[in-house]
């Protein structure tokens, strides 16, 4: 289960992301996959095939990557982003396909696009100094300071270093009830931060 999967009837939803459970998870500085807080330093997140080759590109010229476009993917822990490198269907691979239609300010995807590879890569595992959020009809974030770039062609290239990121994690808090089973609990949550 993932802290920003909404529940309805006791079932979560894995096709639909909750804007609710985002909200809460950027306030409180939480991980979007396990829920627990991040602590201080950077942040992880995963970033798509047209992404990452565009990072690749600006490293390899020897320029500082400068993101400037929203994003509704929200940041995590460095396992949990390798994690969900790994496992998410739509993630891990170039045939991965789009379950639902997804409309953003400058894109819209639409449900059974496949997520391709630009320049051989289908994402990157990336983290960033810092993130910034508004809320719109959903939370946009904005990263800064590119501080590592775990580009792949295959999710499952970070097993390994999935591995190494749990073994050096300290015990970890449970996830807060609010991002648990209890979706009212998460938008009352949210509805406090709004």
């Amino acid at each position: 289960m993932l802290a920003i999967t909404p529940w309805s009837n006791g079932t979560p939803d894995f096709a639909v992301t909750s804007t609710a459970r985002i909200l809460v998870c950027a306030v409180e500085r939480r991980c979007s996959i396990c829920g627990t807080r991040m602590g201080k330093g950077p942040v992880w997140r995963v970033v798509a095939a047209e992404e990452a080759a565009t990072i690749a590109g600006v490293l390899n010229v020897g320029d500082a990557y400068a993101n400037s476009e929203h994003t509704v993917e929200p940041p995590g822990h460095h396992a949990c982003m390798l994690y969900a490198a790994m496992v998410c269907p739509y993630l891990a691979r170039p045939t991965g396909r789009r379950g639902n239609d997804v409309s953003l300010p400058s894109a819209a995807f639409h449900r059974g696009e496949a997520h391709g590879s630009v320049d051989g890569l289908t994402g990157a595992v990336t983290a960033f100094d810092t993130y910034e959020f508004t809320v719109v009809e959903a939370v946009h974030f904005r990263f800064t300071g590119l501080r590592a770039f775990l580009p792949y062609a295959l999710g499952d290239e970070h097993l390994a270093a999935l591995r190494e990121s749990i073994d050096a994690q300290p015990a970890a808090e449970s996830c807060p009830e609010w991002l648990l089973t209890n979706e009212d609990a998460a938008e009352q949550r949210a509805e406090r931060y709004a």
